[in-house]
């Protein structure tokens, strides 16, 4: 029974001092150069990857407008103004 409950202490103290050590390498490396980098490197690319969405949203976006204003016009009917409030025809 005592040798159980040593063993078991045994177990934790180096799952600890393992833990331990792990988290001093981690602490180490994250104030390393090389981490700093590599976080300004994987940072960058998001911001390219967002500027690059938001290019494609843009283009995607006048050119439905174009094809609205077109539509419009085959009917007949007059396409507000840019940035005209449309409003949807009635009052509540």
């Amino acid at each position: 029974m005592k040798s159980e409950i040593a063993g078991r202490a045994v177990g934790l103290v180096v799952t600890g001092l393992a833990g331990a050590a792990a988290y001093d390498g981690v602490k180490r490396f994250a104030r390393s150069k090389g981490f700093r980098s590599a976080a300004v490197s994987v940072t960058t690319w998001g911001l390219r990857s967002v500027r690059a969405a938001e290019t494609g949203a843009e283009k995607v976006r006048l050119a439905t407008a174009d094809l609205v204003s077109e539509a419009r016009d085959r009917i007949g009917e007059q396409a507000p103004p840019p940035g005209a409030a449309t409003g949807h025809g009635h009052e509540h």
